[in-house]
């Protein structure tokens, strides 16, 4: 051993070096606590502020959901609405479609009375200008024997027209 003196050294040097090494790990650790208490601080205000966000949509959409429920039951009462007056019109039409046709009836009862009333000939001869269809709705009303006589007395290619849309087999052929 060449140099006594370092054997002394060496304690003196390792206590030290040893003293220095938990100073500097404590003011490490505290930098380090103190960085990641700020990170915590910074992750409870996002946190917050999440809460606060997902509060106010929760809110937002309770309300939009109150709105959306009121718009759905007035649309509702107006659809029943609309529905009652749908039957109304629908009875209302029902109703007249069936004065129309007791007023048709009755209006073709008059006419079928007229012509019964009238002579053969004379009703054959206005029946015999009129178009083939309307002769034969007449003619329908009328009893089977007043039906005769006026065909009899009615032009033949005419009278044989109106006795096959009276049968209902053909429409008559100009």
């Amino acid at each position: 051993m060449k140099h006594p003196w370092l054997w002394l050294l060496l304690p003196l040097w390792l206590w030290g070096a040893q003293n220095v090494q938990p100073i500097e790990c404590n003011k490490i650790f505290e930098e380090r606590k103190q960085e990641l208490e700020l990170k915590l601080e910074e992750i409870d205000e996002a946190r917050q502020a999440y809460e606060a966000l997902k509060n106010a949509t929760e809110a937002m959409m309770k309300k939009k959901e109150a709105v959306l429920a009121k718009r759905e039951a007035d649309l509702n009462a107006t659809l029943a609405k609309i529905e009652q007056r749908k039957r109304q019109i629908e009875a209302l039409l029902e109703e007249n479609r069936k004065t129309l046709e007791a007023i048709k009836k009755a209006k073709a009862d008059k006419v079928a009375q007229t012509y019964a009333k009238m002579k053969a000939s004379a009703a054959a001869e206005i029946m015999g200008r009129m178009p083939p269809q309307k002769a034969a709705a007449i003619l329908q009303s009328l009893k089977p024997k007043t039906v005769g006589q006026i065909l009899a007395k009615m032009d033949p290619s005419q009278a044989s027209k109106i006795t096959l849309l009276l049968e209902g087999d053909e429409s008559p052929k100009e």
